[in-house]
């Protein structure tokens, strides 16, 4: 899909219209759908309450729309199941992402490696990164946080973010007034594939009706990445299995796959990738501040208002840094408003 010369939302009309994958009612039915996120996404008060599929169907959309259309931008976006996410972060990807400007979609990418632009030089001259060092405790002092336990020693600071994801911030600071029950995992499974020739020149591709949803030529298009989101249907297969699938369903759109060999695969599963968007969950996300004064929340999993994202990453940092600011008695802005 690109950019055309109507205004926003109607920008991507055109291409849209020129989807050889979707048949001309699909289209319509899309359309339709579309249409009515605009003002829903601003008025409705329900949509943390129902899922992205409850929303889906009330629209009437066809199941090849949904399969075809839907599935494959949010499952990717949200990390979840259309069944099991919730429709406000459904209808916020599409709003933010796709019709509230006409460049909205665009992406900024880093021109140095990120080992460099996370460096201590790339992050500033009053940053040190310390490697290799696990935190393992967090003591308390008449209801502060006085110190980080990691490789036996104490770490003091007078403020303390932590960005952990949630299972382990409950480990380590179980006091914390947090509902962890509620809080699920969401996979995410990597599939890395060496042929010993070329099979594709395609930059990237979306797999439709596949199990693998993703494809991402690393190198000439003998190495390719492939992704699986909201991958649970993987979790329990071996190695072989996965590698087998993969090639397969490769086979059935790059057919150069079926002379190609596998020099070497490698599979990761992130079996607790993102946190699972699922409804009435955004009620307990905590917020930057927590009950020690001195100590900061940060993560997606935190209360964003965005579903497990790098936009909802960043956005908790910058929610953090505020909290921090607040705190030492120097307020500060640092969140950058949504687009939408």
């Amino acid at each position: 899909m690109r950019r055309g010369c109507l205004p926003a939302p109607a920008h991507f009309a055109e291409s849209f219209l020129g989807l050889s994958f979707l048949a001309f009612h699909e289209k319509v039915a899309v359309s339709r759908a579309m249409g009515c996120i605009p003002s829903e996404w601003r008025s409705r008060t329900d949509l943390d309450r129902i899922t992205m599929l409850d929303w889906l169907q009330e629209k009437q959309q066809p199941q090849a729309a949904i399969d075809r259309f839907w599935y494959p931008i949010l499952v990717s976006a949200v990390n979840e199941e259309l069944h099991t996410m919730a429709a406000a972060h459904g209808l916020q990807v599409f709003w933010l992402g796709m019709l509230s400007q006409s460049d909205s979609y665009q992406m900024g990418l880093p021109s140095v490696p990120l080992r460099e632009l996370y460096s201590e030089q790339g992050l500033g001259p009053n940053i040190q990164i310390h490697y290799r060092s696990p935190i393992t405790g967090i003591s308390l002092l008449n209801g502060h946080i006085s110190g980080l336990e990691s490789n036996d020693r104490l770490i003091e600071a007078d403020y303390y973010v932590s960005a952990l994801p949630f299972e382990r911030v409950q480990a380590l600071l179980p006091a914390l007034p947090i509902q962890w029950k509620v809080f699920e995992h969401s996979p995410i499974t990597g599939i890395h594939i060496w042929f010993d020739r070329p099979v594709t020149n395609l930059p990237h591709a979306a797999l439709l009706d596949r199990t693998i949803q993703w494809m991402f030529n690393k190198r000439g298009g003998r190495y390719l990445q492939l992704v699986v989101s909201a991958s649970r249907g993987l979790t329990e297969m071996s190695k072989q299995g996965i590698v087998k699938l993969a090639v397969r369903e490769l086979s059935e759109f790059l057919p150069a796959v079926r002379l190609a060999s596998v020099e070497k695969a490698h599979v990761i599963k992130e079996v607790r990738a993102t946190f699972s968007a699922k409804p009435c969950l955004d009620a307990f996300r905590p917020d930057a501040d927590t009950i020690f004064p001195n100590f900061f929340l940060a993560g997606d999993w935190t209360r964003t208002g965005w579903p497990a994202t790098m936009e909802g990453a960043v956005r908790s940092g910058y929610l953090a840094a505020e909290a921090v600011t607040r705190a030492a008695w120097s307020p500060r802005n640092f969140l950058i408003p949504d687009i939408g």
